[in-house]
């Protein structure tokens, strides 16, 4: 069932899928997923149908004789274009979120580039680590995504969409911070693996207490601990020191574990 290519479906698991038999939510996530890329095993379950569900099939004989007529005589379905199957990665209310985290980043280098910071620490190199919350807070957030139930119905909502979402906001937000970063000088090796665990810790704590949540209290704590002190204080926060590189490796790892573990979570309405 994980690889697509080369596993299917097992019959009786299709046979109790055609009668809407109780499976549990994991097995039935997975198994709508292959069943849309799996031609063979959509065939075996239309073969099933007629046995197990006769009144299903029964229902669905009637629904495309009445809608055969109107079905061989409309328009033409549009092929999907690149821009449309790029929106599946994306969510209507991110555009805002991705752009205004872009911003923080340009709005540092103007601060770095007229006025000195304490120091002489880009601020760049202290907001780096977290701009991309910005963008993930509106990622799977139930109060900014008037969709969010029936996105959350789909069979392919939870972790995986989650995690493809994600990956637009760094697609957009990192390149902006490593220009932001080489056009001060400053190498992005000391903060990619700290905005990296920033990510999957946000990620992590939304399984828990909600993903908006998760970026209020991720972009506290970092505020508190590391940009207050780095720029009050003449000295470089630890954390952002290459010295703390194999720790956020660290956190990183614990985080993503955790993800995994709690990924049912992100597929509950």
């Amino acid at each position: 069932m994980n690889d697509q290519h080369k596993a299917h479906a097992s019959i009786e698991l299709i046979r109790r899928y055609a009668r809407a038999d109780a499976i549990a939510s994991e097995v039935l996530w997975s198994l709508e997923s292959h069943l849309e890329s799996c031609p063979s095993c959509r065939a075996r379950l239309a073969e099933e149908v007629p046995g197990q569900a006769p009144r299903t099939a029964a229902l669905v004989d009637r629904t495309w004789e009445a809608l055969a007529p109107s079905l061989t005589t409309g328009p033409p379905v549009p092929r999907r274009g690149r821009l449309a199957r790029l929106a599946g990665w994306t969510s209507p209310v991110m555009l805002p979120w991705v752009v205004g985290a872009a911003l923080v980043a340009v709005l540092a280098v103007a601060v770095d580039s007229f006025f000195a910071v304490p120091g002489g620490r880009p601020l760049v190199l202290l907001l780096a680590p977290v701009v991309p919350v910005l963008g993930i807070a509106a990622v799977w957030t139930k109060s900014l995504d008037p969709a969010y139930e029936l996105v959350a119905a789909t069979p392919r909502a939870g972790l995986y969409l989650l995690l493809r979402r994600t990956v637009a906001v760094l697609a957009v937000v990192m390149p902006v911070l490593v220009v932001a970063g080489l056009t001060l000088g400053t190498s992005s090796v000391v903060w990619l693996l700290p905005c990296l665990a920033c990510t999957a810790v946000t990620l992590a704590l939304g399984s828990v207490i909600r993903l908006e949540r998760a970026a209020v209290v991720v972009v506290t704590l970092w505020s508190l601990g590391v940009l207050a002190p780095g720029l009050l204080t003449s000295q470089l926060p630890v954390a952002v020191a290459p010295v703390a590189v194999p720790v956020w490796g660290a956190v990183f790892a614990v985080a993503a574990a955790v993800l995994i573990l709690r990924a049912r979570s992100f597929a509950r309405v």
